[in-house]
């Protein structure tokens, strides 16, 4: 929390890119605590849903460069398990897409 105050708007950015992309956690943490610590909520706002988009943006990029190979080499995933996620996901994803919208978890 020190290093969200010291870096205020800029890593409240960064930490919502990265909640985005990369590290999954809510990013609904770090604007409450930005303006628990005194930011102003605009600007907070803005930061946070710039590095929000930009981050799915990103995410997405990656997913639309990535080859099969490079997730086969890199993390192990094969088609097999994709399939099997998949249908997980085509049974339970209605009400999992709900559980986004909470604060906190999504």
């Amino acid at each position: 929390m020190e290093g969200l105050i010291e870096y205020g708007y800029w890593g409240l950015f960064l930490g919502s890119f990265l909640a985005a992309t990369i590290i999954p956690f809510s990013s609904d943490v770090l604007l409450v605590a930005l303006l628990v610590a005194g930011g102003k909520a605009v600007p907070a706002i803005i930061f946070a849903t710039i590095g929000n988009w930009l981050g799915g943006m990103t995410s997405f990029g990656l997913g639309w460069l990535g080859k099969w190979e490079w997730l086969e080499k890199w993390f192990k995933v094969t088609p097999e398990k994709i399939e099997k996620h998949a249908e997980k996901i085509a049974k339970w994803g209605p009400w999992l897409a709900l559980l986004t919208w909470l604060p906190g978890v999504g």
